[in-house]
């Protein structure tokens, strides 16, 4: 074998060679790649919500390895001092619950929070199942420019204050039930007013005539003039049928009073009834006091009967 042969024969063994030793390197490459990837996504922490402002209560989870036990860890306020784990403080984050659950297809920590400042805050060492995390950040939103100075804020609308939409809708709801008051009087209040007008007019008419009788009832009791009660009795009864007629009763006689009233049933009743009080009036005889109450006990049953009819 010639020089030329060898020299062709060691160029054809070694280029196998070198291809096998990039091979190796790339696959060492693509292992270390997947290897950073598959830690990166074992630790990778997250918000919910995903944007959080001050006040708002968030939950920061962060994603572990998997472990061969599987278990729940929870680390609160009130439980802390059962376990040897110290439960997290922060100047500006208040702090509700740290669990850790531990599972074989993939462990996750939780840390519910509230936070009471803007900006990024970095979170104190979280102790817990004998772990420790450090180096947790969240970003805290605010609705407030944090670039301009604090100020007071300008006044608020008139419309804006309480109590004054009530007021405004009230003053309409109050303008509007006047103007329709004032309409329903033009068109129906005279009439209804008048009729109210009538009914306390006779309403009052039957409560003068009953204090009437029991005055002349009284006086009749203690021995006064017979004959001015007689008078006083005629004169209060006509003006009563007068107003609740509507007919001038005060100049008639006991005849006109059945002429007048002839279709109603009342005609007897008050033509006997002036008949006998004209009779003891203007006879001269002495009149006995148990006839004057006995008229004015008529008169009372007679106004009663009308007032039971003015009801219905």
């Amino acid at each position: 074998m010639t020089y030329m042969e060898e020299n062709k024969q060691s160029q054809s063994t070694r280029v196998p060679l070198r291809l096998r030793v990039c091979a190796k390197f790339f696959l060492l490459f693509i292992f270390m790649l997947v290897n950073i990837n598959l830690n990166a996504q074992a630790y990778r922490a997250y918000l919910i919500p995903g944007q959080i402002y001050v006040g708002d209560p968030a939950t920061l989870v962060l994603s572990l390895p998997a472990s061969q036990v599987s278990e729940d860890i929870i680390l609160t306020k009130s439980n802390y001092f059962i376990t040897e784990d110290k439960f997290p403080s922060h100047e500006s984050i208040d702090f509700k619950r740290v669990i850790l659950e531990r599972r074989s297809t993939g462990s996750r920590l939780m840390i519910e929070f509230t936070p009471f400042a803007a900006g990024v805050l970095e979170m104190p060492v979280i102790e817990i199942g004998g772990e420790y995390f450090t180096g947790l950040r969240v970003t805290v939103n605010s609705l407030l420019d944090a670039r301009s100075a604090p100020a007071l804020s300008t006044a608020a609308s008139v419309l804006a204050m309480p109590g004054t939409a009530i007021m405004i809708y009230g003053t309409m709801a109050a303008i509007v039930f006047f103007i329709l008051s004032v309409i329903w009087f033009i068109f129906k209040g005279k009439t209804a007013i008048q009729k109210w007008r009538e009914k306390w007019k006779r309403r009052r008419l039957f409560v003068s005539i009953r204090n009437a009788e029991r005055r002349l009832y009284r006086a009749v009791q203690k021995g006064a003039d017979k004959r001015s009660v007689l008078d006083k009795l005629s004169d209060e009864f006509r003006d009563f049928l007068s107003t609740l007629t509507g007919d001038n009763c005060r100049s008639m006689t006991a005849r006109e009073f059945e002429r007048t009233f002839e279709a109603l049933e009342d005609s007897l009743f008050l033509g006997s009834f002036f008949s006998r009080c004209d009779r003891m009036r203007f006879s001269g005889v002495n009149v006995e006091s148990s006839e004057i109450l006995h008229l004015l006990d008529d008169m009372r049953s007679f106004v009663n009967v009308k007032n039971k009819e003015e009801k219905k």
